[in-house]
């Protein structure tokens, strides 16, 4: 019955489980639909990326210069992103973030810089089972680092759905890219990891069995976040 139970899961997450990140949160406000986000490849089947060698992995984006607007934010504030409709697979939240280099600005960047990890959530682990904070929910937001050296950036929001990770190619990843003006007098600046060679097939965090028994433990994938 057990089986039974997490095939039907599955098979329901699978028909009605895509989304997408349309809308940018800033400055206490929501924005309009890809005003501030790079329109996505998913923007009207909300299907997943699965191809972990593809240029996409970094924005997923549909195409370059979009015409999207560049939000400004300061450092320390909470900045996130709409889901449209909600996360409604279970699975790890990241953001990421890479600063433009000189003489490019957000809006021409083609992301191939250094991305730096500032958020990631897993699972919580009680009672035999992974519990995931972000199932369900509606948005997602992260606090910009308070020292984090004013400029332009992409701020990456990465979901990577987990319900059929356990085989090759079965994550999913759910990713978008706002533009980002950061202001403040913070001086500190991240080395990082070059997308899309960021991530493996079989890292631990995407080849993984998240309906086991007794899980005793869960490795989110990437590099560590940074810390000011």
């Amino acid at each position: 019955m057990k089986a039974f139970g997490i095939v039907l899961f599955a098979l329901a997450s699978a028909v009605h489980g895509h989304y997408t990140f349309p809308r940018l949160i800033a400055n206490g406000a929501t924005a309009q639909d890809w005003q501030y986000v790079r329109k996505t490849t998913n923007y009207q089947d909300d299907g997943p990326l699965t191809d972990l060698s593809s240029e996409q992995l970094r924005c997923y984006q549909l195409a370059p210069e979009q015409g999207t607007q560049t939000m400004r934010v300061a450092a320390g504030s909470e900045v996130g992103f709409t889901v449209d409709p909600v996360m409604s697979h279970p699975g790890t939240l990241q953001f990421y973030m890479t600063q433009v280099p000189a003489g490019q600005t957000a809006a021409s960047f083609d992301g191939s810089g250094a991305w730096f990890k500032i958020f990631s959530q897993g699972p919580t682990i009680s009672g035999g089972k992974y519990t995931w904070p972000t199932h369900g929910s509606p948005n997602a937001t992260v606090q910009i680092p308070q020292c984090l050296a004013p400029g332009d950036y992409l701020l990456r929001v990465e979901h990577i759905a987990l319900h059929f990770a356990s085989s090759v190619g079965g994550a999913q990843f759910y990713i978008a890219c706002g533009q980002l003006t950061v202001t403040g007098s913070g001086t500190k600046t991240f080395s990082g990891v070059s997308i899309p060679s960021l991530y493996g097939e079989t890292d631990p965090g995407i080849l993984i069995d998240i309906f086991p028994s007794v899980p005793t433990s869960y490795t989110a994938p990437g590099p560590a976040v940074v810390g000011c």
